[in-house]
């Protein structure tokens, strides 16, 4: 049995150099010099997390605390607990809006998602004209909602002086009320809503697409599979986290719908179109109702985060 002696400013066995009693570690200056790298990237977003902070978190933390107040400019406000949100729940306007919020996200997230995932299909690949159809077909989503509905407002305009309608005329049929009827002027502000975010979704597939191995269709034609059967073995699974992110958008949207219909309709007629956003514009600013309307500000901010964890949760189900 032998024994090693550990000579003066070597380990054990002969190793590496031993640091002097009092020295720093050699790791310590490459922490340090890693250290504002891993910074930099947060300096630059800091301004961007700044107005996030104070034009976004700070009004919906703000909002959730008035909710529980009767807001009263110059006198104060005035605690009053639950008292808002049992308002709301028992309010019958509010059940209409939600009624006709969820009918609006459920027909415009669909539509748009298998329009837009047709237009995909169409318009994918490298070529030139398909680039400048692309981006023909986009403008709608860039293109201020503001000037978007007043564009179909002028369109839809009831009577004869309407767009459409002096078309109807011209092939003998009578002017339709688009947006002043009941029954259609829900309908009209989906279609509106649906042809400005068809292409946005449109783009969103386009993307997953390009990201598909051409090897699966390829190996799928080579055993015989059709068009249909490629689409529906190949395409489809290879788009699911795409349509969840499609899907989760869609929902967002649908249930934050509030220029479309505040330019066109007002909510109206009758309340045919009144949506949860609506409302609450209306008891915030109009009624001067600025606690209840941050209690239904409130839920909705609650409904939308609990909705898109749920889809996040059934997209993880399904892949694992």
């Amino acid at each position: 049995m032998t024994l090693t002696e550990d000579r003066p400013g070597r380990g054990p066995r002969g190793g590496r150099p031993r640091p002097p009693a009092g020295t720093r570690s050699p790791s310590a200056p490459r922490a340090l010099l890693r250290w504002p790298r891993a910074a930099t990237p947060w300096i630059f977003l800091a301004p961007v997390l700044a107005l996030f902070g104070v034009f976004k978190f700070w009004p919906t933390l703000w909002g959730m605390y008035l909710s529980f107040f009767q807001v009263r400019p110059y006198l104060g406000n005035k605690w009053v607990g639950w008292a808002n949100f049992r308002t709301a729940f028992h309010d019958a306007a509010l059940r209409s809006a939600v009624e006709h919020t969820v009918i609006d996200a459920l027909v415009t997230v669909a539509a748009s998602a298998v329009i837009g995932f047709g237009l995909a299909l169409l318009l994918e690949g490298p070529a030139r004209h398909l680039r400048i159809l692309r981006t023909a077909a986009f403008l709608p989503v860039v293109t201020a909602m503001v000037a978007v509905a007043e564009l179909w407002n002028t369109i839809l305009y009831p009577g004869g002086y309407g767009t459409l309608n002096t078309l109807l005329g011209h092939l003998g049929l009578g002017p339709e009320p688009f947006l002043s009827s009941p029954h259609s002027s829900l309908a009209s502000v989906m279609l509106i809503q649906v042809w400005k975010s068809a292409p946005y979704d449109m783009v969103i597939f386009v993307a997953g697409l390009a990201g598909i191995d051409k090897q699966l269709y390829e190996a799928a034609a080579i055993d015989g599979a059709g068009a249909w059967h490629r689409l529906r073995h190949v395409t489809l699974p290879s788009l699911r986290p795409v349509t969840t992110i499609v899907i989760t958008l869609g929902i967002i949207r649908g249930l934050r719908v509030f220029t479309e219909i505040y330019v066109l309709t007002g909510g109206g007629p009758a309340g045919s179109t009144e949506t949860i956003v609506t409302y609450t514009y209306k008891q915030g600013i109009q009624n001067n109702q600025l606690g209840l309307a941050s209690a239904v500000s409130t839920v909705l901010f609650l409904v939308t985060v609990l909705l898109t964890c749920l889809t996040l949760w059934w997209r993880r189900r399904k892949e694992a």
